[in-house]
């Protein structure tokens, strides 16, 4: 089973957040409450819009690190066309 997840999410103000987490839920809630990322502190509510698995912490750092260098064109066409259910968590 997968324990590490790189997100993204969609911000109040239409912005996107990319990050890595073990657990999305919490991770959410965090977010929302104002206790996640200092960029979200400002932009809540946060919606999760997009996540991926992986095996390994290294995995999942190396790819939420690529993801953050994408456009936002980039980012908007990875969350339009793979999205997974959010059961999947």
């Amino acid at each position: 089973m997968s324990d590490h997840y790189v997100y993204i999410l969609r911000c109040a103000d239409d912005t996107f957040y990319t990050g890595y987490t073990t657990d999305p839920n919490r991770r959410l809630a965090e977010h929302n409450a104002g206790e996640g990322a200092k960029y979200t502190r400002g932009r809540t509510p946060v919606e999760l819009v997009y996540w991926e698995s992986y095996d390994t912490k290294s995995e999942a750092m190396s790819r939420e690190y690529e993801i953050k260098q994408f456009r936002r064109s980039e980012k908007t066409r990875l969350i339009e066309t793979s999205t997974p259910s959010k059961y999947d968590i």
